[in-house]
């Protein structure tokens, strides 16, 4: 935001460039020295807002560059997250005798955790996963239910499942 209020938030877009100032026009020279003052604004903008084993880590970046390292560093993160969490999804079978109503809340958890790195599914998507896993006891339930489909919530879905 105040790179946005100062009018420089550019820098983040755009790498710095030494020039040759010997050889390089007026215009250049104007044009550099505003992209580095800029620059230099952000920059300290920037690390001075971090925690300090960041500060450490980007104290001599240019603002375009700690962008993209920071970029690179939480999308693998949240690369590996994601992975994560669609593999714990993937597992989560109702086993016989265990809660319907907790199966449901655990795959909406999963999936809510899932929105966070940007990763959604539609709302039926979401209900034929949960519908997916169930064990075959519940076959009955599932013809049911697409036979008399309706737009339904993992609130209703879970309030169906109760009685089944």
């Amino acid at each position: 935001m105040t790179l946005r209020y100062e009018g420089i938030e550019y820098v983040l877009e755009k790498p710095f460039r030494e020039i040759d100032e010997s050889g390089a026009t007026l215009e250049e020279l104007s044009t550099y020295n505003k992209h580095y003052d800029d620059a230099m604004k952000a920059a300290c903008i920037m690390v001075a807002t971090m925690v300090p084993e960041l500060k450490k880590s980007y104290k001599d970046y240019w603002p375009y560059e700690i962008c993209l390292d920071l970029a690179e560093t939480f999308h693998k993160k949240a690369h590996q997250e994601r992975y994560e969490v669609v593999k714990a999804l993937m597992a989560c079978k109702l086993k016989k005798g265990d809660s319907v109503c907790t199966h449901v809340q655990i795959m909406q958890r999963y999936m809510e955790r899932l929105e966070k790195p940007n990763v959604s599914f539609d709302k039926e998507l979401d209900i034929d996963m949960v519908l997916k896993y169930l064990p075959p006891s519940y076959d009955q339930f599932i013809l049911n239910y697409h036979l008399n489909k309706t737009e339904t919530t993992f609130t209703q879905i879970h309030n169906l499942l109760q009685p089944a």
